[in-house]
C-alpha cells in the first residue's frame, strides 16, 4: 500500500506501547510502588496522542489519497476501529491503577488470582500484527474469543467475590477486587472490538462474531471446504427484517456469473426456520418460484442458512430503468406468474380481516415519526370530525363485516424490492418469503401496489412509469376477482390500501409526500365509514387515489 507506511508504523507503536502498559499494569496490580503507578498513568498520556496521530492520518489517507483500492480503504477504516480499541484498553489500565490505592489488603488478589485473565489478555494483544499483517482469519477469531474467555473468569471471579460479601468479609477490598476484574472483563469488550475489526479488514464487511461463526458453519454444511478468507462477502443493504443478510461467493468467481456462490441469511431462530419451512413449501408449491436452500444451521437463539442466488433484477429496477418493451413483456410474464400462484393455491371458505390490526400494531412507530400527522376530534357546527383513532376504530368495525371470501399463498410482504425477474428466462422469482401465509389476496396486491406510490420519485417520465405499473396491476387484480366471483373485494383493497399508505409515513422522512399518504389513508377510511350499511358490492374504490 504505497504513501501508508507512516500510518502503519505509527499503528506498530500504539500496539506495542499498550501491551507494554498492560505489563507495567500487571506489575502494578501484583506489587503497587508509587513509581509503578506513575508509569501506568503517564504512558497513557503518550497512548492517547499516538491514537490521534493514527486517526488523523486514517481520516486524511481515505479522503486525500488517490487510487486507493477498496481493500486498502477496508484496511484503513479497520485499523482506525482497532485503534480507538487499543487506547480504551489503556484507558482501563489506568482504571484498574487506580483503584488499587482503595486496596488495603493485597491477599484478596492472591486468593482470587486476576494472572489468567491477564494472559489472555497479553496473548491477544501479541496477535494484533502479525494477524493482520497475514490477512489471518482464525487468528482474528482467536482474538475474538479472548472476550469469551475473560467474561467466563470474570464470572468465576465476581461469584466467590459475591459470596465473601454475603458473609461480611473485608467488604471494601471485596468491592474494590470486583471494579478491578470488572476492568479487565471490559477490555475483552475492546478485544472483541479489535477481532472483529481485522475480520473486517480482510473480508471488507463488518460483521460480528457469531454472525461470521454462523456463516463459517453454514458454508461447511453446504460442503464449502476452502477458508472462509476466500470468500467474498457483500452485505445486502436495505433490510428492516434485524437479519444480517449478505451474498457470499468464490473471490475468484466471475463479476457476471449468477450461478456462483448465495445468499446468507442469520438472525432470530425463529424468524429464519419459518422462512426455511416457507421456502419448502414454495418449492413444492411453484418450483423455482422462491430460492433453493443449500444449507440450514441452528445455533442457540439464532440460525443461519445459505440459500440460492436469483439473477436477474429487483422489480423496481425493471420498472423505473427498462425498455420500454421489455417492461411490457416484464409486466405480463409478472402478471401471469402472480395469477397463476393465486388461482393453483385458492382454496374456498371464509376468512376474517385483520388490516387495522395491522395499522394499530404500528401507530405507535407511526406517531414516532411524524407526532402532528394524527388528527384530533374536531367539531364544524353540528358536524363532528373524528380523531385519527377513532375513524381507525370505526374500519375496524366496518371490517367485522367484510369477510374473504377464499384465500390464497401470500408472500406476506409483497413489495416490489422482494421480487425479481430475470429476463434470460424470463422468469419472476419471490425473495425474503418469512411472512409467507394463507390470507386475502388483496393483503399482497395492497402491499404491492402502494409499495410502487410511495417511491419518492417524481420526475414526470419515471412517475408515468410508476404509475402505469399501478394501473396494470389495478386491472391485473380486478380480472382475477372477477373471475373468482368476489364482488367486495374493492372495499377490501380499500382498508388494505389505508392500512399500507398509513403505515408507510414511518419510513418516509419527505414530510410533504409523508403527509400526501396519510391523508389518502383517511380519505379512503372516511369513504368506507360513509359506506356503511349499504351493500359491500356496490362500492367503488376511488382509483385516482392509487396515483400520485
Amino acid at each position: 500500500m504505497s504513501g501508508l507506511e507512516g500510518l502503519e508504523e505509527n499503528f506498530r507503536f500504539l500496539v506495542l506501547e499498550v501491551t507494554s502498559q498492560m505489563a507495567e499494569t500487571r506489575a502494578f496490580a501484583a506489587a503497587p510502588t508509587h513509581a509503578g503507578y506513575d508509569k501506568v498513568v503517564s504512558r497513557d498520556d503518550y497512548i492517547d496522542n499516538l491514537k490521534n496521530i493514527v486517526e488523523d492520518a486514517c481520516y486524511s489517507r481515505i479522503h486525500s489519497a488517490r487510487g486507493l483500492s477498496k481493500r486498502d480503504i477496508d484496511r484503513i477504516r479497520g485499523l482506525q476501529i482497532i485503534s480507538a480499541n487499543l487506547e480504551r484498553i489503556a484507558d482501563y489500565c489506568v482504571n484498574i491503577a487506580g483503584q488499587m490505592r482503595y486496596l488495603k489488603d493485597l491477599s484478596v488478589l492472591t486468593r482470587h488470582n486476576p494472572g489468567p485473565l491477564f494472559d489472555i489478555i497479553d496473548e491477544a494483544l501479541a496477535h494484533i500484527l502479525e494477524v493482520r499483517s497475514r490477512a489471518d482469519v482464525n487468528g482474528a477469531l482467536g482474538i475474538c474469543r479472548a472476550e469469551f474467555d475473560l467474561d467466563r473468569l470474570y464470572k468465576d471471579a465476581f461469584d466467590a467475590l459475591m459470596e465473601e460479601l454475603r458473609q461480611g468479609r473485608d467488604v471494601q477490598n471485596g468491592v474494590t477486587a470486583i471494579f478491578i476484574f470488572r476492568y479487565l472483563e471490559r477490555i475483552g469488550d475492546s478485544l472483541l472490538n479489535v477481532g472483529e475489526a481485522l475480520l473486517f479488514s480482510v473480508i471488507g464487511e463488518k460483521i460480528k462474531i457469531e454472525q461470521f461463526q454462523a456463516l463459517q458453519q453454514t458454508l461447511s454444511t453446504a460442503g464449502f471446504e476452502g477458508d472462509v478468507g476466500d470468500i467474498d462477502f457483500q452485505s445486502i443493504w436495505g433490510t428492516r427484517s434485524g437479519c444480517r443478510i449478505g451474498r457470499v461467493s468464490p473471490k475468484d468467481a466471475a463479476p457476471t456469473d449468477p450461478t456462483q456462490g448465495g445468499v446468507f441469511k442469520e438472525g432470530n431462530l425463529k424468524k429464519i426456520r419459518r422462512e426455511r419451512e416457507n421456502l419448502e413449501l414454495w418449492a413444492k408449491v411453484s418450483p423455482g418460484t422462491g430460492p433453493r436452500i443449500f444449507s440450514y444451521h441452528e445455533e442457540g437463539d439464532s440460525a443461519s442458512m445459505l440459500v440460492e442466488f436469483l439473477p436477474g433484477c429487483t422489480w423496481t429496477e425493471v420498472v423505473l430503468t427498462a425498455d420500454r418493451n421489455v417492461l411490457e413483456d416484464a409486466i405480463f410474464v409478472f402478471e401471469q406468474t402472480v395469477g397463476d400462484i393465486w388461482r393453483s393455491t385458492l382454496e374456498r371458505g371464509e376468512s376474517p380481516l385483520d388490516y387495522m390490526e395491522q395499522l394499530q400494531n404500528r401507530m405507535a412507530a407511526v406517531r414516532h415519526v411524524h407526532p402532528d400527522f394524527l388528527r384530533q376530534t374536531r367539531s364544524l357546527g353540528a358536524v363532528s370530525v373524528p380523531s385519527t383513532e377513532e375513524l381507525v376504530a370505526q374500519c375496524r368495525a366496518v371490517e367485522g363485516t367484510l369477510r374473504t371470501p377464499m384465500t390464497v399463498l401470500l408472500h406476506g410482504d409483497f413489495n416490489a424490492n422482494n421480487i425479481v425477474f430475470d429476463q434470460g428466462s424470463p422468469r419472476v422469482h419471490y425473495v425474503d418469503l418469512h411472512r409467507t401465509h394463507r390470507g386475502d389476496f388483496i393483503q399482497d396486491a395492497s402491499v404491492f401496489l402502494v409499495s410502487f406510490f410511495r417511491m419518492p420519485i417524481f420526475e414526470p417520465g419515471l412517475r408515468w412509469r410508476i404509475n402505469h405499473m399501478i394501473a396494470s396491476f389495478f386491472e391485473h387484480s380486478r380480472d382475477f376477482a372477477d373471475d373468482i366471483g368476489d364482488e367486495a373485494w374493492q372495499a377490501r383493497l380499500a382498508l388494505g390500501l389505508a392500512r399500507s399508505f398509513m403505515t408507510s409515513t414511518r419510513f418516509e422522512l419527505n414530510y410533504d409526500f409523508a403527509r400526501e399518504m396519510f391523508l389518502r389513508a383517511h380519505y379512503l377510511m372516511e369513504g368506507l365509514v360513509a359506506h356503511a350499511g349499504a351493500p359491500w358490492e356496490a362500492y367503488r374504490l376511488p382509483r385516482a387515489i392509487l396515483f400520485y
